[in-house]
C-alpha cells in the first residue's frame, strides 16, 4: 500500500479493507445496500489497495467496531426497512403508494435506479432526444457527480435549458413520471408508476454546476443569466466556490494540501484574497510556505482561466476528500457539501 497506517487511509479505502475482511459473502450483502457511486468508490479502492497488513484489517475492524458500538441501532436504516417490510407485504405497486404519503420522496423509481448504474455517456445518448423537463427529471435524481458528467455529454445547446429546470424544480408532477416511465419503458425495458416526490431543484442545479469544468461553467451560467439573472444568482449563492476554503478547519486544510500539487496550487492562488493565501501558508510548514511565496512572486501573468481551471481542480478534490469523510466543507451553519 502507497501509505502505511489506517489513519492516512481515505473513507473508500477503509470500507474497502473492511469488506475485504469480511469475507466475500458478507461483502456483496453489504454493497447490496450501497449506491451506485459508493459501490464505484468502494471498488476503485479495492483495485488500488496492495499489501494491507494484519495490524492495519485489524485497526479498521476495531475502528469499526468502536464506531458502531456507540450509535443507536434504533436510528439506523428505520426507512428503509418500512420500506423493504412494505413491499414484502404490499406488492412493490401498492407500497409505493403507501410510502409516498409517510415518506415522501423516499419512493424510488426502478428506471432512474437503472440509469444510476449507467455509463454518463450512455445516460446522455438515452436522454437527449427527450424533452428538457423530462432530462431536468433524470437529472435531478441522479447523484450530482454523476449529473455533471451527463451534463458534459449533452449538446450544448441542451445544457443551460436543463440547468434552469433542474433549479426551477421543486415538485415532480406524477404526469412527468408517467412520462419518464413511458420512455424508460422503450429503453430498458421496465415500467413503474411513481408517486409524486419532492425535490431541492436548486441545490441539485448548483451541485451539478460545481461537478462541470470551469469552461462549462462559465459558458452554462452566461447562458443562464440571459434568461434569468434572478435564478442564476440564487444557484451561485449555493455553489461551493473557491473562497469558500476559508471555511475549512486547520486539519481539513491541511488534508487537502497534501492532495495538490505546488504547480497547481500557485496558480489557483494567483489573484486571490490575502485572508485566503494566509489560510494555505499558515496550514504548511514554514519552508514550505516560504517557497510557496516565492513561486507566487515569481510566477509571471496567468490567463483567467488557467486559474479558475486550478481552483475548480482544487474544489474538487476538496469535494472529494468531503464525500470520503476527510474533512467538511459548507457555507457556514449546518449546510455542507
Amino acid at each position: 500500500m502507497a501509505e502505511a497506517g489506517s489513519a492516512k487511509l481515505s473513507g473508500a479505502q477503509r470500507a474497502a479493507i473492511f469488506l475485504l475482511g469480511v469475507g466475500e459473502e458478507s461483502a456483496a450483502s453489504i454493497m447490496r445496500h450501497m449506491e451506485p457511486r459508493e459501490v464505484q468508490r468502494v471498488g476503485e479502492a479495492m483495485a488500488s489497495l496492495k499489501g494491507v497488513s494484519n495490524d492495519e484489517l485489524a485497526e479498521v475492524v476495531q475502528d469499526f467496531h468502536q464506531s458502531a458500538s456507540a450509535v443507536n441501532p434504533l436510528g439506523i436504516g428505520a426507512s428503509d426497512f418500512a420500506q423493504r417490510v412494505m413491499v414484502q407485504a404490499l406488492g412493490e405497486d401498492k407500497a409505493r403508494g403507501v410510502l409516498s404519503k409517510v415518506m415522501p420522496g423516499k419512493a424510488k423509481t426502478r428506471g432512474i435506479e437503472a440509469l444510476k448504474w449507467m455509463d454518463s455517456r450512455a445516460v446522455a445518448t438515452l436522454i437527449e432526444a427527450e424533452h428538457p423537463q423530462i432530462i431536468a427529471i433524470v437529472m435531478a435524481s441522479l447523484d450530482e457527480d454523476h449529473a455533471a458528467a451527463v451534463l458534459q455529454e449533452l449538446p450544448p445547446t441542451l445544457r443551460s435549458d436543463v440547468v434552469m429546470r433542474v433549479a426551477r424544480l421543486e415538485m415532480i408532477d406524477p404526469a412527468a413520471l408517467e412520462e419518464l416511465d413511458k420512455v424508460l419503458e422503450k429503453q430498458l425495458g421496465r415500467v413503474s408508476k411513481s408517486p409524486p416526490r419532492a425535490v431541492n431543484g436548486m441545490s441539485s442545479a448548483a451541485a451539478i454546476m460545481n461537478n462541470v469544468d470551469a469552461e462549462l461553467e462559465a459558458n452554462v451560467m452566461d447562458t443562464l443569466r440571459e434568461s434569468d439573472a434572478e435564478l442564476t444568482d440564487r444557484i451561485a449563492e449555493l455553489m461551493f466556490v473557491f473562497d469558500d476554503l476559508l471555511s475549512l478547519d486547520d486539519r481539513g486544510m491541511q488534508r487537502l494540501i497534501r492532495e495538490i500539487s505546488v504547480d497547481t496550487l500557485v496558480i489557483a492562488l494567483k489573484g486571490v484574497d490575502g485572508e485566503l493565501q494566509e489560510k494555505f501558508f499558515g496550514n504548511m510548514s514554514s519552508r514550505a510556505a516560504d517557497m510557496l511565496r516565492e513561486d507566487l512572486e515569481a510566477k509571471g501573468p496567468v490567463k483567467l482561466a488557467e486559474v479558475e481551471s486550478a481552483q475548480k481542480e482544487i474544489l474538487g478534490t476538496a469535494k472529494q476528500l468531503a464525500d470520503e469523510g476527510e474533512l467538511m466543507i459548507g457555507k457556514g451553519g449546518d449546510d455542507f457539501v
